[in-house]
């Protein structure tokens, strides 16, 4: 299921543009206009997505300056509208091994706890 709305760190790794670029292009590309939340928050819609793969491949892949991308995408919205965002890649995962078992994980819980319980008390807890 596709999700409605992206934050900007989402874009930044689906896209591998970096946030700060991304909010660069906010204000030079009249065309990429994400919505905001209350609190400000940047909700980077498909749309928008799109747009920012059109403008990497216009700056990147064939050398535009930021202004001829501007032309081009204003020329010729059919460059942003076929794009597919499910092809771009998405954040790699780190996945810690699990335990091989329920009585592992229990175990594995408890040192955790008690080292917490350790830090926040200042008291030397065994194991």
């Amino acid at each position: 299921m596709k999700k409605l709305y992206y934050s900007i760190r989402e874009v930044a790794e689906k896209t591998g543009i970096q946030q700060h670029v991304l909010r660069f292009w906010e204000k030079e590309f009249p065309m990429l206009r994400p919505k905001r939340g209350k609190s400000g928050n940047r909700f980077y819609r498909e749309r928008d997505v799109k747009i920012v793969l059109a403008i990497k491949d216009l700056r990147q892949n064939d050398k535009y300056t930021i202004q001829g991308a501007i032309e081009r995408l204003k020329e010729d919205p059919s460059l942003w509208e076929t794009i597919s965002i499910d092809k771009v890649k998405e954040p790699e995962l780190d996945p810690q091994p699990a335990p091989e078992n329920d009585a592992d994980l229990v175990a594995e819980m408890r040192t955790k706890l008690l080292e917490l319980k350790a830090l926040v008390s200042g008291v030397d807890v065994k194991p």
